[in-house]
């Protein structure tokens, strides 16, 4: 379209998205002198990561003994046999390498008194496969997350990575079924830049704002998923959302797992300690689909607190002041500006809220894109990396601490994997013009919307129909009523109102794209669930209580064309890809 002004750029690789996958894989490319953009919406800081507070996991053995084997039990048994044994036994052996580089980077990691990084107890992490826990996440206090966002940065920095900060990717340009790049919009001046690369890399985190109560930021809207579906790709595992079991009681934000990894415990109205019950092994440090269910059921069984029995409560108060301060103090404050509660001395109210998106973009250990409609096959020319893939290390539950191992260890991974097939200043093949146009009429029509239906509007229905029909439990009814719910914010989209018709800063319109992207999402995400008639990890069934191996035992793949989802399945990978472990076979799940 003639009325918009765009910029051509090329570079030998593309990564959009500079969370702490984007930023690990942008450093790996710059480091090995290909010429590498980064293209953010947020200022690389504000990322998602920089809610990943307590820690990253990897089997150094600084604070007892430790064994990757062991690592990977936990992580295979964490995804309730769903996660492909080939990828969880790649992310578990890299991990110590992963997280040694990252001290050398720069982050600051705790200390224990020896010297050597601080590991403390996280939910789901045991030693000797699944006997008693095991201290495992290293720790930057409860700042991990943040931490490793900001050395990154300073290395991708150092090393010539090119950002475009404020710049939001519109669509892949695709070409023969491959993909030659991306169209984005920049938002300080209003132009459309058109980025060419040998290889795009998806690192565009979750989309948990399809939900109504998220620890997300309101930025976490899925993009890289929304482009891939509206590519003709498919999305893998959609139905496995993880509910974290302590978001801040009415406000969703996030408090840490580090809390319980320092002794935090949870109580009902009664003032029982009820983890004991559900999970006599683990208690509080069960995985966290375990405990968010739990405190489910208390709940729902009417020992919930407050005036509408609603929430559980935290315990921190019998700690420490002193180990309070030194090793959460974000927590601490995060309670006191919310909630206005002084954690040395009040409860903390919490509830289940949505955390962590288990399912995405369809990837291999090498962070390549896999579409698949009977037989794998590779995407030539994209990659996807942390939170948007689906590298299915984790299937149904993501382990805590597991979720920032995984951006490291599979950022560094794709970096790796595209120096091998770039060459640098290579030539690049030219787009075709209807990719373009196709991107900019979506565009375009949105943006000159001037329908009866405001965005906020829609995305509240959205919100509320994901939060009531496929919550923590789910049922057919439920569900059934939600794929009939979930189309209305979609077909109110061809009368969408937006306002603001400029292209500077244009909130509305960036927040119409955006739901774009979610409601795409929400709605593979409801026929996914509706689909899966059984109880595995974070896909919790109330009218099917018990994992179905049989029928089950596969990942879902969800194609969505704006007007109907498809659904196909692959299969597990339950093989390792070495002989130097076993492949851990499926048995009962029990903490």
């Amino acid at each position: 379209m003639s009325a918009y002004k765009i910029i051509d750029h090329e570079y030998d690789v593309l990564v959009v998205g500079a969370g702490g996958s984007g930023l690990r894989a942008a450093v790996g490319l710059s480091e090995s002198g290909l010429k590498t953009a980064c293209i953010s919406k947020v200022f690389p800081t504000r990322s998602h990561t920089a809610a990943a507070q307590g820690g990253i996991s990897a089997a150094l053995g600084n604070a007892g003994d430790d064994d990757w084997r062991w690592h990977m039990y936990d992580t295979v048994k964490g995804s309730d046999w769903l996660g492909d044994q080939d990828c969880i036994e790649y992310l578990c052996k890299e991990a110590p390498e992963a997280v040694i580089e990252l001290e050398h980077y720069g982050v600051p990691f705790s200390r224990n008194k020896d010297g050597k990084i601080y590991q403390r107890a996280f939910g789901g992490m045991t030693k000797n496969y699944g006997n008693e826990p095991v201290q495992r996440t290293c720790a930057a206090a409860d700042r991990t997350g943040h931490a490793i966002l900001h050395t990154l940065y300073g290395q991708a920095l150092k090393h010539k990575t090119e950002f475009f900060i404020e710049y939001f990717a519109l669509d892949l340009l695709m070409k023969n079924g491959e993909c030659k790049g991306v169209l984005a919009w920049n938002l300080n001046d209003g132009t459309i830049h058109r980025f060419k690369s040998h290889i795009t890399i998806l690192a565009t985190g979750g989309y948990g704002k399809v939900y109504y109560s998220a620890t997300a930021a309101h930025t976490c809207t899925g993009d890289g998923n929304g482009m891939v579906l509206r590519a003709g790709l498919p999305l893998q595992d959609m139905e496995f959302v993880q509910f974290h079991p302590t978001g801040l009681y009415g406000i969703g934000c996030l408090i840490s797992e580090a809390v319980r990894g320092e002794g935090g415990y949870l109580v009902n109205s009664k003032g029982e300690r009820f983890m004991e019950k559900y999970a006599p092994k683990a208690k509080d440090l069960a995985s966290r689909d375990v405990v968010s269910r739990s405190m489910a059921i208390e709940i729902n069984q009417g020992r919930g607190i407050g005036e509408n029995k609603d929430h559980i409560h935290l315990h921190i108060d019998h700690i420490d002041p002193k180990i309070i301060e030194n090793r959460l103090p974000g927590i601490s404050e995060s309670v006191s500006t919310f909630v206005h509660r002084d954690v040395t001395k009040d409860p903390i109210p919490v509830v289940p809220t949505v955390h962590y998106n288990m399912g995405g973009i369809p990837a291999n250990h090498k962070a390549e894109v896999i579409t698949s409609n009977g037989n794998d096959k590779t995407v030539p020319g994209l990659m996807a990396i942390g939170e948007a893939a689906c590298v299915s290390v984790h299937g149904a539950n993501r382990l805590g601490s597991n979720s920032l191992i995984d951006l490291v260890v599979f950022g560094k991974s794709a970096a790796k994997r595209a120096i091998e097939l770039i060459k640098p200043n290579s030539p690049h093949d030219e787009i075709p013009k209807s990719e373009t146009e196709k991107s900019l009429d979506r565009f375009d029509k949105l943006r000159n919307g001037n329908g009866l239906n405001k965005t906020s509007e829609l995305r509240l229905s959205m919100q509320k129909t994901m939060q009531s029909k496929c919550a923590v439990f789910r049922t057919e009814k439920t569900l059934k009523e939600g794929i009939e719910e979930i189309k209305k914010p979609m077909e109110g989209m061809s009368s969408i109102k937006v306002k603001d018709k400029s292209l500077i800063f244009n909130t509305d319109l960036m927040e119409t794209l955006e739901f774009d992207n979610l409601i795409r999402q929400a709605i593979t995400t409801m026929e996914s669930a509706y689909y899966r008639k059984e109880s595995r990890g974070a896909h919790a069934r109330e009218d099917f209580p018990k994992r179905d191996d049989e029928k089950y035992m596969k990942h879902t793949i969800s194609w969505y064309n704006g007007k109907e989802v498809k659904i196909n399945y692959r299969k597990v990978n339950l093989s390792t890809m070495t002989n130097d472990v076993q492949s851990f076979p499926p048995k009962e799940r029990i903490y």
